[in-house]
């Protein structure tokens, strides 16, 4: 067959276009190491609030999202596949998945794509059994949420932890997570604090020690709540017919981690006016020049740990005590 000069050269024409085309999707295709970089920072700010590996969080919008690059991600800022269900009130979007045309949630922005999934994960009763796991504990969360029936993939878990370990994700779920991954992986680091990533709650300096017997200094303010600092540790004080409920609200903390924040495993338990409420996870020991605290009338572990914004079950390991045990006035207690 003998083509003309002008078919070989409008075939040439669509040839380059192509071409063309192919390199500039290839272009403008985000990588792993840019999409970890891009939204590192609000997957440990849901850890902060919820209680859910900063790790798991990016392996999970990694996978679903092909890093920012799917077509669902690109149409809807849905970066974690949640379908619609029956009480989602929001936009939507058609895909084919599972089945032909299913609804998938909408949003206006990638972070309220990943706010939503901390959301789901919380409200969802059957991934409760998710939140007894450490939140450095990935490969327990991969193996969960397959058996919640997050995905149909036979080797979700599997994935995620291979997504993980590949790009040392678990490192954002240690103490300053964002700039030890930065540290080992020679990328970029935020100088924002964690918790004020992507928060409401602005200005609040991390790592501020003051005086154990005299540490309520205010550093900002929120919806009506002073804001102060021990440890490092960001709490507020309850007020006159408080509850969990009431301050999760007010700072977008899900209910069960402000319990966990303050080492209370009573699912009924709430505050009493007055009362210390830490809005972060406290840390495993004091920062500050002291070693150890000398015990007054009435003194716990736990009264300890509110008031040094310690974690209550390191109190009790660095000073080996055990269940209710009463401290005598004098005692010295440990706290780094």
């Amino acid at each position: 067959m003998i083509f003309s000069k002008k078919a070989i050269f409008a075939a040439l024409i669509l040839a380059l276009s192509f071409s063309t085309a192919a390199a500039q999707s290839r272009a403008t295709r985000i990588t792993r190491e840019e999409y970890i970089d891009r939204y590192k920072a609000i997957a440990v700010d849901q850890k902060v609030r919820y209680g859910i590996p900063a790790s798991i969080t990016m392996a999970q919008g990694i996978l679903e999202s092909d890093c920012g690059n799917s077509w669902l991600s690109k149409e809807s800022n849905n970066h974690f596949g949640i379908k619609c269900k029956r009480n989602w009130t929001g936009e939507k979007v058609y895909y084919d998945d599972d089945a032909k045309g299913e609804c998938f949630r909408a949003y206006a922005t990638v972070e309220e794509s990943y706010h939503d999934h901390a959301e789901f994960l919380d409200t969802q009763s059957r991934y409760d059994s998710l939140f007894s796991y450490d939140d450095t504990d990935y490969k327990s969360w991969a193996y969960g949420l397959k058996r919640a029936g997050y995905a149909t993939a036979p080797d979700y878990a599997e994935r995620l932890i291979r997504i993980i370990e590949e790009s040392k994700l678990y490192l954002l779920d240690r103490e300053d997570g964002e700039r030890l991954y930065a540290s080992k992986t020679g990328t970029h680091s935020t100088d924002d604090d964690a918790f004020t990533e992507g928060s409401s709650v602005e200005n609040a300096q991390e790592g501020t020690l003051v005086d154990p017997d005299n540490y309520r200094v205010t550093i900002n303010a929120h919806m009506g709540y002073n804001i102060y600092d021990a440890n490092g540790v960001h709490y507020v004080l309850a007020k006159e017919n408080d509850s969990f409920e009431n301050i999760g609200k007010k700072f977008r903390i899900s209910v069960r981690n402000l319990r966990k924040f303050n080492d209370l495993k009573e699912k009924h338990a709430q505050p009493m006016p007055g009362e210390v409420i830490y809005i972060e996870k406290k840390k495993k020991r004091w920062s500050g020049d002291s070693h150890i605290h000398i015990c007054r009338e009435g003194d716990t572990p736990y009264a300890i740990g509110q008031k040094y914004g310690i974690r209550m079950r390191n109190i009790e390991k660095m000073n080996r005590l055990k269940g209710d045990v009463r401290l005598r006035t004098g005692q010295e207690i440990r706290i780094k």
